[in-house]
């Protein structure tokens, strides 16, 4: 018997070289979201941040360097890894959220696509090739395996490059305790339709947006020193919020792909979840297995995370902590064939996504 698997054949991501360390942010006076000097000392500030986050250090782009250069690096080393014709892709989805912001800069640019930046850059000539952007929050690059999940399953497509790119540093307020969460970098994945002897592949998926009254948990605004111009807006959030919001409802969607997948609960081999929060995430996971009313004994390094030494790079954390694992950067974990793992998100939106995927 065959089967028409949607796989994933090749992934590459780039991660920038400037090491920014907690100690960096000494420098920085903080304020809070009302104007206000925060009365502790950058060390304790540091301090509270590492235990609260798991945050060692970050990484930025160099000046030199754009969304767009980070995203096409990582889609030339996915190609590569894939070993596949670079004018035999179909489609280029890449999820962002801010576009191009140059170092020094204020705007964001998007026009051209930073996908048509991609392809351009990659010397791609088929014009059957269609690049296009997608805004969907740190979900983003979950949301583009999806959505390419979609079209090969309706034969609209059958190789499709996804990318995750974003450079939250352009965009942070350095006067705000929140940017020290902030990170660049792209992760990048070849998703393909392939004939196989065996199951394997995307296996099910979950997605939601609620946007009533969580619609701005994450937002744009000015800076929390008034001695700065406030009519520029960084990226802010209310972190609370997000964090009480994520522990209700990211484990549903995680239960729900899980349950339409077909496979059982303790097949589950890993989860590579948004890399935002180190606590925030293991409490989701802990609440995930809650969900189920059976005892689930976890395997061994079941939850990887890459936030220790990478940051948040919002939609590029998934990609990149995936290929990392793939390429044996982390000694303690690894992902072999037959593997059942689990790829879930959350941000703004608010956004929720997962998806099941067998190796």
């Amino acid at each position: 018997m065959k089967y028409l698997n949607t796989i994933i054949s090749g992934t590459g991501n780039c991660v920038p070289e400037i090491v920014i360390k907690n100690v960096d942010f000494n420098k920085n006076g903080f304020f809070d979201e009302k104007q206000q000097v925060i009365d502790q000392t950058p060390e304790v500030i540091a301090a509270k941040f590492l235990e609260i986050t798991g945050i060692e250090e970050r990484r930025y782009a160099r000046n030199d360097q754009n969304t767009s250069d980070l995203a096409t690096i990582a889609a030339q080393r996915a190609i590569e890894d894939a070993g596949v014709d670079k004018e035999t892709i179909d489609q280029i989805i890449l999820a962002h959220n801010f576009g191009d912001v140059s170092f020094g800069s204020i705007q964001s640019d998007i026009v051209p696509s930073l996908a048509a930046r991609v392809k351009h850059n990659l010397g791609i000539k088929n014009l059957a090739c269609v690049a296009y952007d997608i805004l969907f929050g740190c979900p983003g690059w979950v949301q583009g395996v999806i959505q390419a999940y979609a079209y090969l399953k309706a034969g609209i497509a059958k190789r499709v490059l996804v990318i995750g790119a974003d450079s939250l540093s352009r965009v942070s307020d350095k006067f705000d305790r929140d940017s020290m969460i902030y990170a660049d970098g792209a992760g990048a994945a070849i998703i393909e339709l392939v004939e196989e002897d065996e199951k394997r592949g995307i296996a099910s998926f979950s997605m939601q947006s609620d946007s009533i009254k969580e619609a701005y948990y994450l937002f744009m605004g000015k800076s929390n020193n008034p001695k700065e111009r406030q009519d520029i807006k960084y990226l802010k959030m209310h972190g609370r919020k997000i964090y009480e919001y994520a522990l209700v409802n990211v484990p549903k969607a995680m239960k729900l792909s899980m349950d339409q997948s077909g496979y059982d609960i303790k097949e589950l081999k890993k989860v590579i979840i948004h890399q935002a929060n180190e606590k925030m995430d293991e409490a989701i996971v802990e609440r995930f297995f809650k969900l189920y009313d059976i005892s689930v004994e976890r395997p061994e390094h079941f939850m990887p995370m890459s936030i220790h030494s990478l940051g948040n790079s919002s939609v590029a954390t998934i990609p990149t902590l995936y290929d990392d694992i793939l390429k044996g950067v982390y000694p303690n974990q690894n992902i072999n064939k037959g593997d059942l793992i689990m790829f879930a998100s959350v941000g703004a939106g608010m956004g929720i996504n997962s998806i099941v995927y067998k190796c």
